[in-house]
């Protein structure tokens, strides 16, 4: 008699589990037909209160532990490519567990299109810490609807751009583009009320370049000799940058456009932003913000991690289990971990991490050190230049350092 193969059984499970708990919470799934395989299992249509909205995305169910890599699992993406990063509806993937019984996403579309045609990702990650369930449900669906929501309108621009450049626009930017006569992409982008721009240019590999009305100019200007120490030479010019008459005129009238807009009503200025979060900002007078070079703020973060895990050769491990076990994670975290913990050499290079294998930043991959990062630290304060580096960063890591032992303190 024919026998029917455990993988149909646990694949179907997963289908039904992912079913089940959708109507669950009263969202409204479609199913496609099995005959028709083209990598989706599902329409999803989200529900807010009862009232069914114009949010939906389709999700690729997968089951069983041939799935599990690294840290996570991992879904192939196959032929499946083009439909699931250039599709009209985002694709999300979802993988049963049959050991837990446990469900975890990951958004297909999001991972694809971050990654670029010209370097594809042959598997989607999946984050054991991206639980789908009961407790996760309003946070899974508030971020999916949010991404299928930057498809629309001017947000709809700004995701293009920024999925094609790798950042993350808020709508509040300043966000332009232009493209010149060779087909290149140039992205002029400027905070409200910053007199400090960044060009993001194809032809430079979208690398940022900081920028400022003085600097474009400054390569067709004389410069005296002691002005030159007084400049920021970190700022880019338009020598460097090989910026065409034309190009230079188009981001000049950008800085002139965006002043136009920050500027108020009455007299022309704007009160200085608010910053949110920033631990140099909560008294009553405004206080200076950090500009800290990259590999400098790398660096320290980099000798402080290496710090803590000689001083608790175990803090990975438990930093990992806390994540994982923990409270929600937000969204964005959730989706950056999946593709790092798939590839087992980024996790073994992070499990294998000490001052013995690394001395310096240029000793570890940046896929390792990210994942270190987001294994270990909760969050990272920048604080004024002014301030002594051991206080212009404050590190928040996610298990507490532990205090010292009180009868150590007391020298007993």
């Amino acid at each position: 008699m024919p026998k029917i193969p455990k993988g149909r059984r646990v694949g179907q499970a997963a289908v039904n589990a992912v079913r089940s708990l959708l109507e669950a919470h009263d969202h409204i799934v479609e199913e496609i037909s099995g005959q028709n395989d083209f990598g989706e299992d599902f329409f999803v249509t989200f529900t807010d209160d009862g009232h069914v909205t114009n949010d939906v995305i389709k999700i690729q169910v997968k089951g069983g532990a041939s799935y599990r890599r690294g840290n996570g699992y991992a879904v192939r993406v196959d032929r499946h490519r083009d439909t699931w990063a250039d599709g009209n509806i985002p694709v999300y993937c979802v993988v049963f567990d049959p050991d837990t019984k446990g469900l975890h996403w990951a958004n297909a579309t999001r991972q694809l299109r971050r990654s670029g045609p010209l370097n594809p990702p042959r598997r989607i990650g999946v984050s054991p810490t991206a639980v789908l369930n009961d407790a996760t449900m309003a946070s899974f669906v508030a971020h999916a609807r949010r991404y299928v929501g930057r498809y629309r309108g001017r947000q709809a621009v700004l995701t293009y751009l920024g999925e094609m450049s790798g950042v993350e626009f808020d709508p509040a930017d300043h966000v332009l583009h232009f493209v010149n006569g060779y087909d290149e992409d140039l992205i002029f982008w400027k905070r409200p009320g910053d007199a400090l721009a960044t060009l993001l240019l194809s032809a430079h590999g979208w690398d940022p370049y900081h920028v400022t009305l003085g600097s474009l100019m400054s390569s067709e200007i004389e410069i005296p000799e002691d002005l030159r120490d007084s400049l920021d030479l970190d700022l880019a010019t338009a020598e460097e940058l090989e910026l065409s008459r034309s190009e230079i005129m188009w981001v000049t009238s950008c800085f002139l456009s965006t002043e136009q807009a920050d500027a108020g009503p009455e007299d022309g200025l704007v009160d200085p932003a608010e910053c949110e979060g920033c631990p140099s900002c909560t008294g009553e007078e405004p206080e200076e913000h950090a500009n800290i070079e990259a590999d400098l703020l790398h660096g320290y973060v980099l000798d402080r991690v290496l710090d803590r895990i000689e001083a608790e050769p175990d803090v990975v491990r438990r930093s990992i289990l806390a994540m994982h076990e923990g409270g929600e994670l937000e969204p964005e975290i959730v989706a950056e971990l999946g593709p790092l913990e798939i590839d087992r050499r980024v996790v073994r290079e992070v499990n294998r991490l000490s001052r013995a294998t690394v001395k310096t930043v240029d000793d570890i991959t940046p896929d390792a050190f990210r994942l270190a990062i987001l294994y270990l630290i909760d969050r990272i304060y920048v604080g004024g230049p002014s301030l002594p580096l051991d206080e212009q960063i404050r590190i928040v890591w996610r298990i507490p350092v532990p205090l010292p032992n009180t009868a150590e303190q007391k020298g007993c």
